[in-house]
């Protein structure tokens, strides 16, 4: 049953999954096209979404360069997605008491402002990401906080990274956007490795809009128009709900993000999401 939290809140209807979906699971991490020309400030609709001025920068440097791309964009200071504070709607979780406690992982971590947040003696938080310099920023940063003894910040890749325990909450936002929408089930069925059977994954979903390219690509709670992330010839899931349903997470509760960040208002969902104890792949 769906939580309703708010007067915004969706319905949630479950649906089966399509039967083609356990072929798409085990796609290979790096079976994806060329990225799509630089648009992603452009709707299909002709009108124009607003983006900060560095994201024309930040897709040039992924375009040009995939592997680096990352690293270029932190050692350049072109890191919009970054608030440069904790994401408010985490700050408001933790004031409710409502997160689960234990262990946390928070994948492109950034900065580490909100695995900082996270942190306290009954919650250890590993962040990750990509990027050295990204990394260093958020040591540095934790280092002059009280709960500094229950983080650690990692340099590793999300998609093979093996770590000793599996994690009791997942945060993840503005990560599912920065990947390339046909790795978004390989990004699924990690969080489910991850996952321990009763924990919980939270999305905080961006940008939820009608854009074409990216990053960031556009998301979706339930469908995904692939052609205007550039695979429309590819016969791919890449919304939550289509890549999450087949490993067995249900939504507990969508929401609108009535705290997001002027820029981003209108444009996130926040989703909370749990396994059921049998997982369907039919």
């Amino acid at each position: 049953m769906c939580t309703q939290l708010s007067a915004f809140s969706l319905p949630l209807i479950a649906k089966p999954a399509p039967s083609w979906v356990t072929r798409i699971c085990s796609l290979p991490r790096f079976m994806h096209r060329t990225p799509p020309p630089l648009m992603a400030a452009r709707k299909n609709s002709g009108e124009t979404v607003q983006f900060s001025p560095s994201v024309d920068k930040l897709q040039e440097f992924l375009h040009s360069n995939p592997t680096d791309g990352w690293e270029r964009c932190w050692e350049e200071r072109v890191t919009p997605w970054d608030l440069g504070k904790p994401t408010p709607v985490l700050q408001h979780l933790l004031q409710t008491d409502s997160l689960p406690k234990g262990r946390a992982l928070v994948p492109g971590c950034g900065s580490g402002y909100d695995v900082v947040t996270l942190a306290s003696p009954e919650r250890y938080v590993i962040g990750l990401d990509l990027s050295e310099v990204a990394v260093e920023k958020a040591r540095e940063l934790a280092s002059s906080t009280p709960n500094a003894n229950y983080v650690s910040f990692l340099q590793a890749d999300f998609f093979n990274w093996e770590p000793t325990e599996l994690f009791d909450l997942m945060f993840d936002y503005t990560f599912f956007c920065a990947i390339v929408p046909n790795m978004r089930p390989a990004w699924a069925t990690r969080m489910g490795d991850l996952l321990k059977p009763d924990g919980e994954l939270i999305t905080l979903m961006f940008p939820i809009d009608d854009h074409e390219g990216g990053p960031p690509y556009k998301t979706s709670v339930a469908e995904c128009h692939l052609e205007l992330c550039g695979l429309a010839d590819l016969f791919l899931p890449c919304s939550y709900e289509e890549v999450l349903h087949p490993l067995g997470f249900q939504a507990i509760s969508i929401v609108e993000n009535e705290l997001a960040v002027d820029r981003r208002k209108g444009r996130e969902k926040l989703g909370r999401w749990r396994r059921t104890k049998t997982t369907s792949l039919l």
